[in-house]
């Protein structure tokens, strides 16, 4: 039976060519990526944050940057403004809340906190 045939690896910048997500080289940094980073209830995401996220989603229904450019998209995501990088306070600071969409929530992320920096 033929084997599928390789692809880049999904490290940002990597050119190598692999069967599986990631070369041999990147395969560890992003389980010890994944191992130090936590689960989400131990970053905070937990029955308190569903609760308050549902709270504010009800609130604020529109993704943000959608009505910035004249959409009116539901909101599913509650989204750091600036990311709290496990402070509390900012955590719970809903002056640094807002609304998005996942597309928008997906491309700020990716823009602004992106995971390999």
């Amino acid at each position: 039976m033929p084997k599928k045939p390789k692809r880049p690896c999904s490290y940002p910048g990597c050119p190598e060519l692999t069967e599986n997500r990631y070369c041999e080289k990147h395969q560890q940094s992003v389980k010890e990526y994944e191992f130090n980073r936590g689960s989400a209830a131990r970053r905070g995401y937990n029955y308190r944050w569903r609760k308050a996220r549902e709270r504010y989603l009800k609130e604020h229904p529109l993704c943000v940057q959608c009505e910035r450019e004249g959409k009116l998209t539901p909101a599913t995501v509650v989204d750091h403004i600036k990311p709290h990088k496990g402070n509390r306070e900012l955590f719970w600071d809903e002056d640094n809340w807002q609304s998005l969409c996942k597309a928008c929530h997906d491309s700020k992320t990716a823009k602004y906190d992106g995971r390999w920096g």
